[in-house]
């Protein structure tokens, strides 16, 4: 297996990035903004889509991968429902988006399950993907409703708060929080 290193300078580039680190996990305290060096950076654990269909002789193989995510260019950074002093919380990245500004500027927006999200308000898209390391099994994969399912299901619980287990999969367990918007660090 390959490991991935992307760059992203504009949007269609910041899709890329997103789908490949869709479903992955991050504790709080593994994310930061450095506003000295307009950098945000981020260590995440990535579910591997591209080897998720193969299989070995034990059956279906799913992995994960210690995967850094840095943005560079950022001027500010505000998050919805992080509480970061929760160094602890285990987060679910759903995506990453753009809202473009006053060209070539904008926000970059993650993403998070729960309703959590951290926006960066960016010069330019400057964003570079690196995986660290060696990859690792999980038990399972990530589970996405089908468009079917998805119209009759209830919604989510927004207090629902993912953890990972030993092997960085994330699994569910309720936690209470307050929804407010936060500014600066991370």
């Amino acid at each position: 297996m390959t490991t991935l290193k992307l760059l992203a300078l504009d949007a269609e580039d910041l899709q890329v990035v997103s789908s490949q680190l869709q479903d992955a996990v991050v504790r709080v305290g593994d994310m930061t903004y450095l506003p000295s060096q307009k950098r945000f950076a981020a260590v995440l654990n990535r579910f591997d889509w591209q080897s998720a269909g193969a299989t070995d002789a034990d059956g279906e193989r799913f992995r994960r991968l210690r995967t850094a995510l840095r943005f560079d260019r950022v001027l500010g950074a505000r998050h919805k429902a992080l509480a970061p002093q929760n160094k602890d919380r285990v987060l679910s990245l759903l995506a990453i988006a753009f809202e473009e500004g006053e060209a070539p500027g904008g926000r970059v927006v993650l993403y998070f399950a729960g309703d959590v999200t951290v926006q960066l308000d960016v010069e330019c898209i400057e964003a570079e993907m690196r995986d660290l390391g060696p990859a690792w099994r999980t038990r399972s994969k990530p589970k996405h409703p089908s468009e079917g399912d998805a119209q009759g299901a209830p919604e989510a619980d927004p207090q629902v708060d993912p953890q990972v287990d030993s092997q960085g999969d994330a699994t569910m367990s309720a936690e209470t929080e307050s929804n407010g918007s936060k500014a600066a660090g991370v």
